[in-house]
């Protein structure tokens, strides 16, 4: 099928890169210049393990990117995926969505046939119906339901693992009005469903998928935030978290993922959709309590590692080192990520920050100008009077020699990633 992606960020470069693997004719559309001539010299905007590899591969064959909007008419289906940003409220900015989308309908106004207009974007229930759809009409001047269909397909592409989770899901869900709609998903798809046997596959309303994706990352957020209390308590207690995770992630109506107590969650995704959510549900009338509790948790468990750090330090005028940037490894995405929130404490407590993070530190350095960032985790460790791991990069894994460089070898281990060796004072956060 021949298809055009409009937006090139984390999940339109994504899902283009796949589109095209899987043998469609895939148009990549970004108003940015730069973007575009990344994707079309075969390179990818952004790091995500396997990516660079596909986009490699398919540019100038089965994937061409364009700042021109026209070029969706050759198309026959459109993917929206624009950033929907969280605004102080935390109620979702459109800004981005609607613009693409008036972009889509001047576009479809001189188009002939049916078209379909698929929105990737994390939306509220009711922004189909009530903002996008009759923007296209107005702009595109045709009927929906018509001439052109509009549909949600929901993404759940984890930053780190996107192309593995784009490539082997563990569910399509397809939200849409009407047969027509459906079969073109169907068609899409069809590639994709003949090399995973057996993916489930969700045919629902356009409300109910919207709200299938925040209901997705809510529930993974709120399981986080609660393996984390649980493990605040059994460090008061003495207990090893973790065996406690073990066993009750034997339990199969709890399952064993997400139990990894520590450091938090953060990312573009948890905490953009679960404050939406909130905000959404108190427009409705509604007081998300346990929602707010789940994001309290969170937000606490980064003053957690100060607070055990200065059990056996006084951080001010120390050198401190921060190792892991990013908010999870695998990406170089610092969006919510619990460093941020650990470096502002050290920074309020007077500390000399040092960090380091594999691909991360750039990022970082544009919100934190005057932390000092090296290219090693022992240049981070030397001469420090503590270390935060924040982010479990397998190379933390490995540290040993490194950490005698420390003026004092004080560990708290956010993420459970370092072995503790003699002559170390470690703390693990939850355990």
């Amino acid at each position: 099928m021949n298809v055009s992606v409009v937006g090139s960020g984390y999940v339109g470069t994504t899902v283009a890169a796949c589109l095209a693997d899987l043998g469609h004719r895939v148009t990549a559309i970004d108003i940015d210049t730069d973007i575009v001539e990344t994707i079309n010299s075969g390179e990818t905007p952004i790091h995500e393990p396997g990516l660079a590899e596909l986009v490699e591969t398919h540019a100038g064959e089965r994937l061409h990117a364009t700042t021109d909007h026209a070029t969706l008419r050759e198309t026959d289906i459109t993917f929206l995926a624009l950033q929907t940003p969280s605004r102080e409220d935390g109620s979702i900015d459109l800004g981005a969505l609607e613009a693409g989308t008036r972009d889509v309908g001047e576009a479809l106004a001189e188009k002939e046939g049916y078209h379909l207009v698929v929105v990737k974007s994390t939306v509220i229930p009711g922004t189909v119906e009530e903002r996008l759809e009759p923007l296209l009409e107005e702009v595109s001047g045709k009927e929906a339901g018509e001439e052109f269909g509009i549909a949600v397909n929901p993404e759940f592409q984890s930053q780190g693992s996107a192309v593995a989770d784009f490539m082997g899901p563990d569910k399509l869900v397809f939200g849409a009005e009407g047969e027509r709609a459906l079969d073109r998903l169907g068609e899409l798809y069809e590639p994709l469903v003949a090399d995973n046997d057996g993916i489930p596959i969700v045919e629902t309303g356009r409300h109910e998928a919207m709200m299938v994706k925040y209901a997705n990352n809510v529930f993974l957020a709120g399981k986080i935030s609660l393996i984390n209390e649980l493990g605040n308590l059994c460090k008061e207690f003495g207990v090893d978290s973790y065996d406690v995770a073990e066993a009750i992630g034997l339990d199969e109506r709890i399952g064993s993922q997400f139990l990894r107590s520590g450091v938090g969650w953060g990312g573009s995704c948890f905490p953009k959709d679960t404050d939406a959510l909130r905000a959404a549900g108190r427009e409705a009338g509604y007081e998300p309590e346990l929602l707010d509790s789940v994001v309290a948790v969170n937000d606490g468990q980064p003053r957690r590692m100060l607070e055990l750090l200065e059990r056996h330090t006084d951080v001010e005028g120390r050198r401190i080192a921060v190792l892991g940037l990013a908010f999870k490894p695998g990406t170089d995405d610092i969006r919510g990520s619990r460093a941020t929130l650990v470096i502002d404490e050290l920074l309020d407590h007077g500390a000399s920050v040092v960090a380091y993070d594999p691909v991360a530190s750039d990022a970082m350095a544009e919100k934190f100008p005057d932390v000092e960032y090296v290219e090693s985790a022992q240049a981070a460790l030397a001469d420090a009077h503590g270390a935060l791991v924040v982010t479990d990069w397998d190379e933390f894994a490995v540290l040993d020699g490194e950490f005698d460089d420390m003026a004092q070898q004080i560990v708290v281990d956010g993420r459970r990633i370092v072995d503790p060796r003699d002559g170390m004072t470690y703390e693990g956060l939850t355990w």
